[in-house]
């Protein structure tokens, strides 16, 4: 384990979300990992207990927020992002990729002129390979496409956080049947993770337990490549492609895939007002 990172996670029981602190002890420099704006679907209201759990643990630990760091463009949670910036400020990241997701779901939603799908909404679009650091931590962005185009892990140290690529051994992989998602891709983006030391610890973005277990979200590159239940070693590429098509044409589409991307796509910028000073949420008909 690197001493010199300190990591906290935070659990969104609602949403199965695990969102994190990545701090720099040394320096007391912090990025925040996929966070949650809570939204209760039923009267349209957006809540911030998610993100606000977030800012006191920052706060309480007198953490400077650099980077507020996404995965992807989530299809299971709103993003909190530009509510944290608000807060704690912070660069709003994703992969540089994030623009063909844009262009897809501007197409989907038919979003306003103004919304150009060339990655602006956020504050920095990383490419694979990327360096960058928090405080005297050095993170690599690393490109692992397939349950989206754009999805990126970050790798700091002895961890890295994986978005939805990789879920616990018990639970297995992401799917790979939303808009350009891509099951050879996903294997292809899977094997990159687990090339890496087999004492890497990996950090999911969710868990959906077995019966069982309470919420888990932390492992190692050895345990995923031993025990995952789609992809440990000797699954190869087709009889992986094979399981993951079967088993996405049996799975419903998330609750909250329609309200979420269309915020998650700005950044977590809600849509912009109407002349009644109200923001609306675009629900398309008969497309999914």
């Amino acid at each position: 384990m690197d001493a010199g990172i300190a990591i906290q996670p935070f659990f969104d029981p609602a949403t199965s979300t695990v969102s994190y602190v990545v701090a720099d002890p040394a320096s007391a420099c912090a990025a925040v990992i996929d966070p949650v704006l809570d939204f209760d679907i039923k009267p349209g209201r957006t809540h911030t207990r998610s993100a606000d759990a977030i800012a006191d643990h920052v706060k309480s630990e007198a953490l400077s927020v650099q980077w507020i760091l996404e995965t992807h463009a989530h299809a299971d949670h709103l993003s909190g992002a530009r509510y944290l910036q608000q807060r704690l400020g912070g660069r709003v990241a994703i992969g540089e990729h994030i623009r063909e997701v844009q262009a897809t779901f501007k197409k989907l939603y038919n979003l306003e002129r103004g919304f150009l799908p060339d990655g602006s909404q956020f504050d920095h679009l990383f490419r694979d390979g990327e360096q960058f650091v928090i405080g005297s931590l050095r993170v690599t962005a690393l490109h692992v496409p397939g349950h989206t185009p754009a999805d990126m892990a970050y790798l700091v140290g002895d961890a890295v956080f994986v978005g939805d690529t990789l879920f616990m051994p018990d639970v297995g992989t992401a799917r790979a049947d939303f808009p350009g998602g891509d099951a050879r891709a996903l294997h292809r983006s899977i094997r990159r993770l687990l090339a890496l030391p087999s004492a890497t610890r990996v950090f999911v973005c969710h868990d959906y337990p077995p019966a069982g277990r309470g919420p888990a979200w932390e492992t190692t590159v050895e345990e995923e490549r031993r025990r995952n239940v789609h992809v440990r070693d000797g699954v190869d590429e087709d009889a992986f492609v094979t399981m993951r098509q079967a088993r996405d044409a049996s799975l419903g589409v998330p609750a909250l895939i329609l309200p979420s991307i269309q915020v998650n796509v700005r950044a977590g910028q809600l849509p912009p007002p109407d002349d009644n000073g109200v923001s609306y949420l675009r629900i398309p008909l008969n497309l999914l």
